[in-house]
């Protein structure tokens, strides 16, 4: 952590999150808001290369990301560079350490930068979201803003793989508790399994779908106990989200991303954080939501999904 701006980020929303996961957007910059987190998003940030860049070149796939890195530095020097998407958190990490490894790597990266005359100098620490939420705000700022926990609500933790794969920055890979913490704070109950790690597929759903699908029978069958299953990443919500159906599902899961389900401790209502984006999100899961009890001199109004 970055100890002189920890409540200011250069923020990387990425590609996702300004497209099929608005609503990740739209809840974390409310949620970091509230816990009095300045978000300065990187002015000019272009895709990360996602998951196509590798295949076209290898130097390509990582002077995307360094682009990215080298215009935090730039325009918003001294922050940490925050990413909400796995993927996305991946790819500038990726690109940070193997440079920091490979010093001849790294001049390689800073020449095919040269055509905009944007210097890279590699300082720029990078973060995910469920890094910066478990680490530098902490589990006791987010039960003090919790203004309507979670209480009897019972929440699946899914870490998924990029968040911690290969690079284990924050937490176990193999056996995380970042989130759990997080969701404890938030009131609910976490849900005590063994599929929090557990690969959801990642894109076999759209280039081979059958070798997908019985990684989302898995997690969500295991998930049965839970009101709903909670990721910080994209990719593994829609694979968790869209489909279920083809997977056997016999109803729908909620898979809702960490920062709703803070969104609706602190008491920012279902349209607020755009629950009405989410594919599946089973009257069941809303029904269980009216009866989280009010805080203390709470005023409860009814409201919609948005």
């Amino acid at each position: 952590m970055n100890t002189a701006t920890a409540t200011r980020y250069a923020y990387y929303p990425g590609c996702s999150l300004t497209g099929t996961a608005s609503e990740y957007d739209a809840s974390v910059r409310l949620v970091l808001e509230r816990l009095g987190v300045e978000l300065a998003e990187i002015p000019g940030w272009t895709c990360c290369g996602a998951s196509a860049a590798p295949a076209v070149s290898a130097l390509l796939a990582l002077a995307l990301p360094a682009r990215n890195l080298a215009l935090a530095e730039r325009d918003l020097p001294g922050c940490d560079v925050l990413a909400p998407c796995s993927a996305c958190y991946l790819n500038l990490l990726t690109a940070r350490q193997e440079a920091r490894r490979d010093h001849r790597l790294h001049a390689r990266v800073q020449e095919a930068l040269e055509g905009e005359h944007l210097p890279w100098a590699n300082a720029a620490p990078v973060r995910h979201l469920l890094d910066v939420l478990a680490n530098d705000i902490g589990p006791a700022r987010i039960a003090a803003a919790a203004e309507r926990p979670l209480a009897g609500l019972v929440l699946a933790p899914y870490y998924g793989c990029q968040t911690l794969r290969p690079y284990a920055a924050f937490d176990d890979p193999e056996h995380p508790t970042s989130m759990d913490a997080v969701l404890r704070a938030a009131g609910a109950e976490v849900l005590e399994w063994d599929k929090g790690a557990r690969c959801c597929g990642a894109s076999l759903s759209t280039t081979r779908r059958q070798a997908a699908l019985p990684r989302i029978a898995e997690i969500l069958r295991a998930a049965a106990g839970a009101d709903a299953v909670v990721t910080v990443c994209p990719m593994c919500q829609m694979n968790l989200e869209a489909f279920q159906r083809q997977a056997g599902l016999p109803g729908p899961v909620a898979v809702l991303y960490l920062s709703q389900v803070l969104g609706l401790a602190m008491g920012l209502d279902p349209g607020q954080v755009q629950l009405g984006r989410n594919l599946a999100v089973p009257p069941g899961f809303l029904a269980r939501l009216r009866e989280v009890p009010p805080a203390p001199g709470e005023v409860v109004q009814a409201t919609g999904t948005g």
